[in-house]
């Protein structure tokens, strides 16, 4: 039991970076752990062979989940963790944005597995090239791919926290006083809103590009909104300054992050999908 306290978080930060699903992240974490205890080995390093399983496990598990996300209503995009949630598994923070998670979902499960290894928790390639079972000059192959694909979508991340922050406390501010003009001025000139509804609850069928459009959206849902009653607030979304909204009920009905570069917003991340907010409203016991 002691083992699993201590390395849980660490497998769980593995699994969820893979999967980019809470739920698929501590279903393939337990599964470790049962696959390990069942095999009785003594292992000289529990947390190596036990990332071993996880990993092989979420490469698995992703390319069985992979033909229903294609195959999504709409934009799919990753289980939001928010505020503490996020602290309390985050490894790497910078790698743990919806921003980043999204750009991940151009990998496949394997190149997605050497990349996360190499490039987020720092495995030397003959360890990487173990777990995947590939040859470590594969592995340099694949990882060389990966980064192909990552740059092709990566904006600049060299925006300081206090930055982020102070951006998004006034894009916050403009967006609740319906302040078009402001909130246009704080978003890119292509600024992209990404909707995931997941067929269940109203969101854009296709990115909306542009800061005027996106502006105009924005404003007028946080209108609607709260004309029914549901109220907000600021949070850390995924490491990143996000906004939560809440049912009459006070239970969580939507969950947005803002991808900031260069002093402005370049990309808003909402999920509505109820299936996708289900662990949050767990933690509130509703």
């Amino acid at each position: 039991m002691e083992l699993q306290e201590q390395l849980r978080p660490y497998l769980f930060s593995i699994a969820y970076r893979m999967l980019g699903s809470v739920a698929e992240a501590e279903d393939v974490v337990q599964e470790a752990f049962l696959r390990y205890h069942e095999a009785g080995v003594e292992a000289d390093s529990p947390k190596a062979y036990l990332a071993t399983i996880t990993t092989r496990l979420a490469i698995d598990q992703l390319r069985s989940v992979r033909a229903r996300r294609e195959v999504y209503p709409g934009e799919w995009l990753p289980e939001p963790l928010v505020d503490d949630e996020a602290v309390r598994h985050a490894e790497t923070a910078d790698s743990l944005s919806l921003a980043f998670l999204h750009l991940l979902e151009k990998l496949s499960p394997v190149e997605r597995a050497v990349f996360l290894l190499r490039e987020v928790f720092d495995y030397p390639y003959d360890e990487v090239a173990k777990i995947v079972g590939k040859s470590p000059e594969n592995c340099r192959q694949i990882l060389s791919r990966a980064h192909a694909h990552i740059e092709e979508g990566r904006r600049r991340f060299d925006v300081s926290r206090e930055e982020r922050e102070e951006v998004a406390r006034r894009f916050l501010a403009a967006w609740e006083e319906g302040d078009t003009g402001a909130l246009v001025q704080l978003l890119a000139a292509d600024a992209t809103v990404f909707g995931d509804g997941g067929g269940k609850a109203p969101a854009v069928p296709a990115p909306l590009v542009g800061a005027e459009p996106v502006a105009k959206a924005l404003i007028g849902w946080g209108r609607q909104a709260h004309e029914r009653g549901f109220t907000h607030r600021s949070a850390m979304v995924n490491g990143e300054p996000g906004v939560i909204f809440y049912d009459e009920q006070g239970a969580v009905l939507w969950v947005a992050a803002l991808e900031i570069a260069e002093g402005v917003v370049v990309a808003v991340r909402s999920i509505l999908n109820p299936d996708k907010l289900s662990h949050l409203r767990a933690r509130q016991g509703l």
